[in-house]
């Protein structure tokens, strides 16, 4: 049995996060308290072992990334571009409203990018990072929607919303049988309690 590790963090709180504000891919730093949010994460993944981290290339989760690999001495190994934030179209920037609520279609908004899409290149990012890197422990740094997405597509479980610089685990296991196989560990730094679904 191979079992890879991935403890996904979303980036730190951006000014537009304070701000309630649509955020997608568009490019927006880190503010103080993400900063703070990210080294409290620090602490918390401190008394594992990680072998490195990898991140979204958007400026808030690449900083993100620096900053874990500072406070725990783990390199940061690579950017994924497959892993950034869904894009939002016309819907980035916005905060709720008349004008964000014109854009809404089933399953998102005008322009967007849809969630098959994200569940898609995520899946695929991860898929080929564990192939690549069978029995680590990596840090992956990206985005609430992403993660959520990810999780949701890989495990089959139902992932709630990821607050900002969050843990979460989520693990790989391939066996002599060459069955592989994803499940949840841990959501927003808690333990996850998978849903029993009956026939």
């Amino acid at each position: 049995m191979t079992t890879t590790t991935l403890a996904l963090v979303r980036h730190g709180e951006t000014a537009w996060n304070a701000e309630r504000r649509l955020q997608g891919s568009s490019d927006i730093p880190l503010n103080d308290t993400g900063r703070d949010q990210v080294r409290a994460t620090a602490e918390l993944l401190r008394d594992s072992p990680w072998d490195f981290i990898v991140s979204s290339p958007l400026v808030r989760a690449h900083e993100s990334a620096e900053i874990l690999g500072a406070e725990l001495g783990v390199p940061v190994l690579s950017l994924v571009p497959q892993i950034i934030e869904r894009h939002y179209g016309r819907a980035e920037g916005l905060q709720d409203g008349d004008e964000l609520r014109a854009l809404r279609i089933p399953g998102g908004f005008e322009g967007a990018e849809t969630e098959a899409q994200v569940a898609e290149r995520a899946s695929a990012a991860l898929n080929a990072l564990v192939a690549e890197h069978p029995g680590a422990r990596i840090i992956v740094v990206a985005h609430g929607t992403l993660i959520r997405i990810a999780m949701t597509a890989l495990s089959g479980q139902p992932i709630t919303t990821i607050t900002n610089a969050a843990h979460s685990v989520l693990v790989h296991e391939f066996d002599e049988a060459e069955c592989a196989a994803w499940s949840v560990l841990v959501v927003n730094g808690q333990q996850y309690l998978a849903e029993v679904v009956e026939a």
